[in-house]
């Protein structure tokens, strides 16, 4: 069987806590989370996804966003793929970037995907100043810092404006979060059934039926997602690697690798900026 044409590309940016990617891929995508607040723009094709805010389409010229923790999945319309571009931003660089405009943690985006011209050509216009300085190396821009921060402070303040609600906050039982917390604290801990029910207070299977319906994944399924985010965060700081899989609690690289790559579309070697 041929695998989905994919290309990727992790574009370093001239802010701090703000990460740039291109994509270009026919691929399906499994069900997975980030850490960041993201923001893109279908360039071109369209797209289907569950996202944790309903099922949804999109198509060209649409902005996209997702929420951190988000659970979500993707799929192309259409024999041709998708292309999209998209920023990740750290949820304290959100805050610091706006913040005259969101406190931290106050809000959250409502809509997965909207056709909105206007925050559409001032997502375009951002992500081009954000990513011109890294491609442009030792050259003159016409993208200077101010530029740079008075593009994102305007999409952001569009964002605020129509993309943007008070978050809510779902409930989790105190036992389950005291699960999911052992987890996130220490993805890489040989974690089992028995361990976390003794955290949750609860028994094994429903431990697995209370868990999935407060996140979206099983135990199992949630802690591979938390080492993926993990590996994910060492080898775009510089971590080689083979470090990088045993640090997140992978069995081995190719291991790393195939969780990598069915989540986030991308091998280990995208976001270490060494393939395309």
């Amino acid at each position: 069987m041929s695998q989905p044409a994919t290309r990727f590309r992790r574009l370093a940016t001239a802010l701090p806590g703000v990460e740039a990617v291109t994509a270009e891929t026919t691929r399906r995508f499994a069900r997975h989370t980030h850490d960041q607040f993201g923001i893109g723009v279908i360039v071109r094709g369209a797209q289907g996804s569950a996202s944790g805010r309903g099922p949804v389409e999109a198509g060209p010229g649409d902005v996209i966003t997702v929420n951190p923790g988000e659970v979500h999945d993707g799929w192309p319309i259409g024999d041709a793929g998708r292309a999209w571009r998209m920023l990740y931003i750290d949820p304290p660089a959100l805050a610091e970037a706006a913040a005259d405009l969101l406190r931290s943690g106050d809000a959250e985006f409502h809509h997965p995907a909207a056709t909105a011209p206007a925050t559409a050509a001032r997502f375009l216009a951002a992500f081009h100043s954000l990513t011109t300085q890294a491609t442009t190396a030792g050259q003159a821009t016409t993208a200077g810092p101010l530029a740079r921060e008075e593009r994102l402070t305007v999409l952001l303040a569009d964002l605020l404006g129509g993309l943007l609600v008070p978050a809510g906050r779902p409930t989790i039982p105190p036992g389950i979060a005291r699960a999911r917390t052992a987890i996130d604290d220490d993805p890489a801990a040989a974690h089992d059934l028995a361990g976390l029910a003794a955290l949750a207070e609860t028994g094994r299977f429903q431990l697995i039926r209370s868990f999935t319906r407060a996140t979206g994944f099983t135990p199992h399924a949630y802690v591979l997602e938390r080492r993926v985010q993990l590996a994910r965060r060492l080898i775009t700081t510089g971590t080689p690697l083979a470090e990088a899989a045993a640090a997140a609690g992978f069995a081995d690289q190719s291991h790393m690798t195939r969780h990598m790559t069915r989540r986030l579309g991308a091998t280990p070697g995208v976001w270490a900026g060494k393939e395309v």
